[in-house]
């Protein structure tokens, strides 16, 4: 027989959920807080038949355009073809969770305004753009000795025998 084409055709694993992660939800994820513009992971939780996106969605992550009160709408993009379509889907809040894509740019940030602040406090002016990572500096090799290696001929006969 051949296999179907549903809408959860394939996701026998993708939506099973985690290892000692079954059971009730924990009551984090309804007393969490979403604004408009934030970033959100889609990750499904198969508990919760209601307000579950497409598998196509799954690990994908976008921004939260619509807020409502058991849902939120994610603007995601999409590849089709040889274009990006902006996707806007509405989610059960129990399939989505707040993103850390942005936590290291936020963190680079702060860091970046404190140094330009002790700069300017100095008088002088600074570049915190990132640099890619130069090559590795030269080093002198000491206290080797040299050994020079001669090949040892091949001999059929004295191999066959057991050595030489």
């Amino acid at each position: 027989m051949p296999a179907g084409h549903g809408l959860r055709s394939r996701t026998r694993d993708l939506f099973a959920r985690p290892f000692r992660k079954k059971g009730y939800i924990p009551l984090t994820t309804y007393l969490r807080t979403y604004k408009i513009g934030d970033y959100v992971d889609i990750k499904v939780n198969g508990a919760v038949h209601k307000g579950m996106p497409h598998k196509f969605y799954h690990g994908r992550t976008g921004k939260v355009w619509n807020v409502t009160k058991r849902a939120m709408g994610v603007e995601v993009n999409k590849q089709v073809g040889n274009r990006i379509i902006r996707k806007r889907i509405h989610v059960r809040v129990e399939h989505i969770q707040p993103s850390r894509c942005r936590e290291e740019f936020k963190l680079r940030k702060i860091r970046n305004d404190e140094l330009k602040a002790e700069a300017k406090k100095r008088g002088e002016k600074i570049s915190t753009k990132r640099q890619p990572e130069g090559p590795k500096p030269g080093f002198m090799v000491e206290g080797a000795t040299l050994e020079t290696v001669t090949p040892i001929p091949y001999d059929v006969v004295n191999d066959l025998k057991g050595g030489y």
